[in-house]
This record gives C-alpha cells, sequence and structure tokens, in this order.
C-alpha cells in the first residue's frame, strides 16, 4: 500500500518542501507517501477559473489508477482527530490499495474529483494556506503510524 498527496498548487518555497520531505522520508518503506504536484494554471484578471479547475481536476484523476481510493480534503469533509486519523491509517492498510489525497487549487476541488470521493475529510474549518496542509498532511500521516506501532513520537 501507498499513500500519494495528489495537490494543485505552485511552486512551494523551500521551507514546504523541506517540511514535507522531513516527515515523508520518516514513513515506513511500506508505507511510502508520495507526493504528485498538479501545476497550478495561471488565474488571469478574465480567466475562466471553471474551465482551468475542470484541467486541474482532470489531471488529478489521471494520476490515479481504478480501484484506488481517493480522499478528498474538504472544509464539509469529516474532520478526523489523529487517533482516528490511526484508525483510517489501519482500515486503508487492511485494504491494501493505493490512497490517493486530493487537494485542490486555491478554488478547490473540481466537482469531478469530488464526485469520485470515497471518503472526504476536513483538516480543519479553517481554510489552510497549501504549503502548511503539504507539511500538516504528513506530519500527521507520520503521527498516526507512531501511534499504530507505539513509537513515542506521538506523545
Amino acid at each position: 500500500m501507498r499513500i500519494r498527496l495528489i495537490s494543485v498548487a505552485s511552486r512551494m518555497p523551500r521551507w514546504v518542501e523541506q517540511g514535507y520531505q522531513e516527515y515523508a522520508k520518516r514513513m515506513p518503506a511500506d508505507l511510502p507517501l508520495e507526493l504528485v504536484e498538479i501545476p497550478l494554471a495561471t488565474r488571469g484578471k478574465n480567466a475562466d477559473v471553471a474551465r482551468l479547475m475542470r484541467r486541474e481536476g482532470e489531471q488529478m484523476l489521471a494520476a490515479t489508477q481504478p480501484g484506488e481510493r481517493i480522499v478528498t480534503l474538504e472544509v464539509e469533509g469529516r474532520p478526523w482527530s489523529t487517533e482516528a486519523l490511526a484508525g483510517q491509517l489501519e482500515s486503508w492498510r487492511l485494504d491494501a490499495r493505493t490512497v490517493n489525497l486530493m487537494v485542490g487549487g486555491p478554488e478547490g476541488l473540481a466537482s469531478e474529483v469530488a464526485a469520485r470521493s470515497d471518503q472526504r475529510w476536513s483538516l480543519s474549518p479553517l481554510t489552510l494556506p497549501h504549503p502548511l496542509v503539504r507539511i500538516l498532511l504528513a506530519e500527521q500521516l507520520y503521527r498516526a503510524w507512531t501511534i499504530l506501532n507505539r513509537h513515542p513520537y506521538h506523545k
């Protein structure tokens, strides 16, 4: 099983890449965390945002394979505590399918991506910036893994 973070975003600052990599590299070999970046289309003054979102959504879905689990990150999704995330992680491991965590662009996810979602997860009712979401997701997945493996990190 593997976890893929599929995210629509522009190039991240170095500190974000370092923060994400710090936690991604801590994940065990049998549960790798991979990053798939979908380039954020330029939003000019007269941009057709709906069309750009559809195209980004198509690229996100193209990065998945049939039968893989799709978990969308949405404000309206279900909030999970860290312990609940650990339970989800264990459930995903038992299911043995690749898990794709989908993070949309500034306007959110394309409706086509949301429609394909197996689960909807909310990190917070707050609007979080993409750089922090990337690091937060990697850290929380690592923390959930440590809970399942009785590693002292989570305390």
